[in-house]
């Protein structure tokens, strides 16, 4: 076993199409995008015999007095469940703390598919980064038994939505303006952060044929709208939002079940509403459940401590911060 630098974008990208559901945030195409908006990004692997048997892309964050940190989103990606697994990522996490010495990182902070039993590592469970429940449809499915899986409303809102006459289409860059007037109307009514404003047009413009925006219209005017990623053998709602007007359009209904057959059609295996949760968004996650679907719970986000001193200061801030 030995960890080597990922240099080939087909091969991080074939071992991440071959798990159960496909990463995304680990791809090569993800990494490219977090570059452009301001992270450095290192892709390590553990290899065996010439084979892959783990892999995490990592984005070092940057923080106030030159200080910062490493991030693995939705990783490290692997086959932990094995009798080495252990070893594995014992290996990969050493390799990513001899990084993070050169490049002087206070901590990892990774949220693995699977808990991973290491010992003699300091790791504390934080705060999510990307939610650690989600909603998965499964594709294999037919659409007739797709829509007797959905939750009456919900079958009858898409109804709803046909007779209203709703279309869903697909843009590129040039509808960027429409979505991020109705993303900021959506945080305001809503009140969730928003990325700033040219971390979605990267993500848009550099997308090619994995990242999609599309539209739900009414009458030639945006009404709904939402990213999608399309990695592997999953398909992933990432951002979305409507419009404070035509709210009895069921614009949003039309614009997940456009998505959804258009991801069956071309022979993704699931459909990923990537975030739930009754407490924090209950509306969001009322909306999601009732399509059906399997319910996935991650172990959570943790932080892997490099630099305990500057990473208790870290915490302070970090809590000062979130009581204004």
């Amino acid at each position: 076993m030995e960890i080597v630098e990922i240099k080939d974008k087909n091969k991080l990208n074939d071992f991440l199409a071959g798990q159960k559901y496909s990463q995304f945030l680990q791809s090569f195409l993800w990494g490219e995008f977090q570059a452009k908006v301001g992270g450095k990004v290192f892709r390590l692997g553990a290899e065996e015999e010439g084979k892959l048997a783990a892999v995490a892309t990592i984005v070092k964050k940057f923080l106030p007095m030159g200080k910062n940190y490493f991030y693995c989103p939705r990783g490290p990606v692997g086959k932990f469940q094995i009798q080495n697994s252990k070893q594995v990522a014992e290996l990969l996490f050493y390799e990513i703390r001899e990084l993070a010495r050169k490049e002087e990182a206070m901590f990892l902070r990774f949220e693995p598919e699977t808990e991973l039993k290491l010992e003699n590592w300091q790791i504390e469970k934080t705060l999510d980064v990307q939610p650690s429940k989600t909603l998965a449809l499964d594709l294999s499915k037919t659409e007739d038994e797709l829509l007797r899986q959905m939750h009456p409303k919900t079958r009858y809102n898409i109804r709803l939505a046909e007779k209203k006459k709703i279309k869903v289409v697909e843009s590129g860059i040039e509808g960027f303006e429409e979505f991020w007037q109705l993303i900021s109307q959506t945080s305001e009514r809503d009140d969730f952060r928003l990325h700033g404003i040219d971390y979605y047009k990267e993500m848009i413009k550099l997308g090619k044929d994995s990242i999609k925006l599309f539209f739900a219209q009414s009458k030639g005017k945006a009404v709904s709208t939402g990213i999608f990623s399309f990695f592997g053998n999953t398909a992933t709602y990432m951002h979305g939002a409507s419009s404070d007007e035509n709210r009895n359009l069921m614009a949003p209904y039309a614009l997940q079940w456009e998505v959804i057959k258009l991801a069956r059609t071309k022979s993704y295996k699931y459909y990923d509403f990537f975030g739930i949760d009754e407490k924090k968004w209950p509306g969001v996650t009322r909306f999601k459940n009732g399509f059906g679907g399997q319910a996935i719970e991650y172990p959570g986000t943790f932080d892997l401590i490099f630099d305990s001193g500057w990473y208790s200061v870290y915490k302070m801030v970090r809590k000062v911060r979130r009581t204004f």
